[in-house]
């Protein structure tokens, strides 16, 4: 049986010297007992599989509403892919695989029902209180919505598993009052699994896309990355189905964005002198990307996603429907409190306010039950 100081020791002999080491942790907000057998970043991994919020990705999606299908990506498969693609590329890099898996599967725990158009209105409607934006969202549901413990709110998620939830801003709001702060420039693991989730969800839409017939390969034809790689499956494949081309091809793209990443990233790695996590801290701005021949590729794919599949009229359509539910919803709990579960509404501190406790309850909603919610209250012949 391997104890925790054990797998620390191995960490300390397999991992590279600028890697985020296990038994070097900032540590968590609140001190706890190291586990007998799991490292830190091991129990944090746990703590968000285990989750409530993690759960209910599993009916929360991205471009499709839910009922619209059982065969397109959630946002709970769109995060096991993401890390699945860090661990692969941490690993390459030896980098700390644990702490790179557990960034990833956190890092949509804030998203609202109905993907981007669910966020978009959200954010409109929390304009004037405090805005709203998935990442400062997931951060709040780890460190204050999330309720497994008696102890205190919140996962107490170590130093680095926030660092890399925080995207785009170096200062979040603590449920205590105080401030996170991250220091300097993030993790290679976090910038990782920050590149991983983009490649993950481009590849996925486009198959998506094409499995709903909202593209067609005749849309594809023009962008580089998709139509070398089909051209060279069609042709050593002949004999196999439209189905398992597509899915060759998109393999092919997922396999050259992250061997490029991985040998591009090495290659920053040396140029700019990164000899510890430290020198991450102070130098390590996008040490993690691609080279410039392939992030062309990506951006040109990037680009065609948003003019061909998230403008389709359908989607629209789609996009439509999830605004009137998710703002209807806002009026409704906004205008009438006493609606809201009381069970949920217990637990928050005074100052928050009515809106923001409505904006965490509507963003934890899955596709179906905002569907459900919105049926209950809105249609005389549903129970309530």
């Amino acid at each position: 049986m391997r104890t925790r100081e054990e797998l620390e020791n191995i960490e300390s002999q397999v991992l590279a010297p600028f890697a985020a080491f296990s038994n070097k942790s900032q540590g968590r907000q609140i001190q706890e007992d190291e586990h007998d057998f799991r490292t830190i970043f091991q129990r944090d991994r746990d703590r968000i599989v285990h989750s409530s919020a993690f759960r209910r990705l599993e009916y929360k999606t991205q471009v499709f509403v839910n009922h619209e299908g059982d065969y397109y990506r959630t946002r709970l498969t769109h995060s096991l892919e993401v890390a699945q693609i860090a661990r692969t590329i941490a690993r390459t890099l030896g980098l700390n695989e644990t702490l790179a898996e557990a960034i990833s599967l956190a890092h949509d725990l804030g998203h609202t029902p109905f993907g981007h158009s669910g966020q978009d209105i959200m954010a409109e409607l929390m304009k004037n209180y405090g805005g709203f934006e998935h990442n400062k969202q997931s951060f709040r549901i780890v460190t204050l919505l999330e309720k497994p413990y008696a102890q205190f709110s919140g996962l107490n998620l170590s130093y680095e598993v926030l660092e890399g939830i925080t995207k785009h801003s170096s200062e979040y709001d603590m449920p205590d009052g105080s401030a996170f702060l991250r220091d300097g420039f993030p993790s290679l693991e976090a910038q990782l699994a920050n590149i991983a989730d983009e490649i993950a969800y481009n590849n996925h839409d486009v198959d998506d896309g094409l499995k709903s017939e909202l593209i067609t390969l005749d849309d594809l034809k023009n962008v580089e990355i998709w139509q070398s790689f089909y051209k060279e499956v069609k042709d050593e494949y002949s004999n196999l189905t439209d189905k398992h081309i597509r899915r060759l091809t998109i393999k092919h793209m997922i396999n050259l964005l992250v061997t490029d990443l991985i040998q591009y990233t090495d290659k920053r790695v040396e140029e700019l002198k990164i000899k510890s996590l430290n020198d991450v801290r102070e130098r390590g701005k996008d040490v993690v990307g691609f080279s410039p021949e392939v992030r062309k590729l990506n951006t040109e794919l990037k680009r065609f996603l948003f003019d061909k599949l998230y403008r389709h009229f359908r989607v629209e359509r789609m996009a439509e429907k999830a605004k009137n539910v998710v703002s209807k919803l806002f009026e409704a709990y906004t205008q009438n409190p006493d609606i809201i579960p009381p069970e949920f509404r217990q637990g928050f501190s005074e100052k928050e306010s009515l809106e923001r406790i409505v904006c965490d309850y509507i963003a934890g909603m899955t596709d179906r039950f905002a569907l459900q919610e919105f049926s209950k209250l809105f249609d005389p012949f549903e129970k309530v």
